[in-house]
């Protein structure tokens, strides 16, 4: 997941900013989705949180700035902001 670090990335978001969790009732504080083209280590589409965008969206481009890796998991996340704010130098 490292060599996705600082690289600018599309996400289809498939749970927008305040949409209930299919299972466990939670709410969605951010859009969460996936990245097309790309495989994790549970076999299904790498996963992404997106920060810096406060409205639901169903599409989003960004630059990647922080990758979650669970240790009871073998599935691990990225997280996606607004390239103004991607946090990295250029």
């Amino acid at each position: 997941m490292q060599e996705y670090l600082g690289k600018t990335v599309d996400v289809i978001v498939d749970r927008p900013l305040g949409s209930p969790h299919p299972e466990y009732g939670i709410i969605y504080p951010v859009n969460y989705g996936y990245i097309p083209g790309t495989i994790s280590g549970d076999g299904k589409k790498i996963d992404a949180y997106i920060l810096g965008e406060y409205k639901p969206v169903k599409e989003f481009r960004g630059r990647v700035i922080a990758a979650i890796e669970r240790k009871n998991d073998n599935e691990s996340k990225l997280v996606v902001a607004k390239t103004p704010n991607s946090y990295f130098e250029e």
